[in-house]
């Protein structure tokens, strides 16, 4: 716990640091939303501990963050100073922190799904699927929050709150899968099995919005979006 809490701060020391230096949000570029992804993901995981006491989370969140730091250091950036109009709103910097909080706990339940299909090989109890449950429905708030300021600041940026742009489109997609789980979970034949891969799944669909939608034909020139490959 502390080593995780000294990590977290350390990086929240960097991140601030790398603000100052840019005059801007370091929210730019892939990397440097991979930077706030490492940040949050140990918050995340220090939260699940606190609140429900699994101290495999500690580590597990950890590692994951490291391998995203590790991306940015063996693939590092040219971070420049100069922001394109669009980003150039107060609505930039909430809606992607927010974004990553949304990452950064949805992360956290594909982490403890991953441990309970592969590692325990069991499909969970009650407690731990309830967990799963909260950490998607705090997540799925982020998340629907972060949509809704990204509306509002593409309203202001470009005249109108959605564009059906690949990347929003992928962000559909997943909002829709999100809630898919959330009702399947209610249900009164819901197995704990299918509800795991459904994390999984849905997870792997949030990555495809996150970064796997840049590489698409249909993104290439035409996304408004594509600032984020720069």
């Amino acid at each position: 716990m502390a080593l995780t809490m000294a990590g977290f701060a350390l990086m929240a020391v960097y991140t601030v640091c790398l603000w100052a230096a840019l005059d801007r949000p370091p929210m730019r570029t892939m990397g440097e939303t991979r930077l706030w992804y490492s940040l949050l993901l140990p918050l995340a995981g220090i939260f699940v501990y606190s609140r429900w006491k699994y101290k495999w989370i500690l580590s597990f969140t950890s590692i994951l963050a490291t391998v995203f730091v590790l991306i940015n250091i063996f693939k590092p950036e040219i971070h420049s100073k100069n922001l394109m109009p669009a980003l150039q709103s107060p609505w930039f910097a909430p809606h992607v922190i927010v974004y990553m909080l949304a990452y950064a706990m949805m992360g956290a339940a594909f982490v403890v799904a991953l441990y309970l299909l592969f590692v325990k090989k069991k499909q969970g109890d009650g407690k731990e699927m309830l967990m799963i449950d909260n950490m998607v429905s705090i997540s799925y708030a982020f998340l629907t929050l972060g949509m809704l300021m990204g509306a509002l600041w593409a309203k202001t940026a470009w005249g109108h709150y959605w564009s059906w742009d690949p990347k929003e489109t992928w962000a559909a997609i997943t909002w829709f899968s999100y809630l898919a789980y959330i009702h399947y979970r209610r249900a009164k034949t819901a197995h704990s099995h299918t509800a795991l891969w459904m994390v999984i799944v849905t997870f792997c669909l949030l990555q495809m919005c996150w970064w796997g939608v840049n590489y698409l034909p249909s993104a290439q020139g035409t996304s408004v979006h594509t600032y984020s490959m720069q």
